[in-house]
């Protein structure tokens, strides 16, 4: 068979059952999930499915009225859908590199609102405002908090990094390069006017994110940045 004939394109590409259960990464690019139930998914991600699945945006009670205020307040724009019924959904974000974590029993993330892409119905998520500092990037404003059990799915531009925290060894990340964090640790705010030129420079400002404690922060090698006129 020629390399490049269609029939060994369609073979190279199409679809193939891993048998890795309810998330499995059909590429590293794109999320399948096996769906029978329910399932939350970043608004716009789909990209394609079969079988009999039922698409809804998130109602504004959907999650109680604390929830529905958080994200009015932040003004949050990757809003959530949720995916219901049998069959094969296919997600995607711009391309992002997917990363899969399975939370256990007592163990929690913070994700960056813009990049977390999906997550099974019982996972316990809220969302957390950050502090404001004016001038700062739209995007990094807000976090959400997903408590186990239960898998989710990141994104994140090119390779993720993981860094551990610990309490002699403080972390400090551009806030548009930092997709996720464990969940016990509070990261702060600061500026730094020497390096103004060097560090932060996504959001025109010297902010810097800095974790102290123990656990660990992802970061990514690119500064994803949301325009505050741009914003939800």
């Amino acid at each position: 068979m020629n390399r490049y004939s269609m029939d060994e394109f369609v073979k190279s590409t199409e679809q193939k059952d891993k048998g890795e259960g309810f998330f499995e990464l059909e590429t590293e690019r794109m999320l399948e999930v096996n769906l029978n139930g329910k399932v939350w998914a970043k608004a716009g991600s789909m990209i394609t499915y079969n079988g009999e699945i039922k698409f809804e945006r998130e109602g504004i009670l959907e999650h109680g009225l604390g929830k529905m205020f958080k994200k009015a307040f932040t003004g949050e724009g990757a809003s959530l859908m949720k995916a219901e019924g049998r069959g094969k959904l296919y997600l995607a974000d711009s391309g992002k590199k997917i990363s899969i974590i399975h939370l256990g029993h007592g163990e929690s993330i913070s994700v960056n609102g813009n990049d977390l892409l999906s997550f099974e119905e019982r996972i316990d998520w809220d969302i957390r405002m950050m502090k404001r500092i004016t001038g700062m990037m739209a995007g990094g404003l807000f976090n959400v908090t997903c408590n186990g059990p239960g898998m989710i799915a990141v994104t994140s531009h090119y390779e993720p990094l993981t860094i551990r925290v610990t309490p002699d060894k403080p972390v400090i990340t551009d806030p548009n390069a930092t997709v996720a964090w464990s969940g016990n640790l509070n990261p702060d705010f600061q500026t730094d006017v020497s390096l103004k030129s060097f560090f932060g420079r996504g959001s025109g400002e010297s902010i810097q994110m800095k974790f102290e404690g123990e656990g660990f922060v992802v970061v990514q090698p690119f500064e994803e940045v949301y325009m505050q006129n741009n914003q939800g």
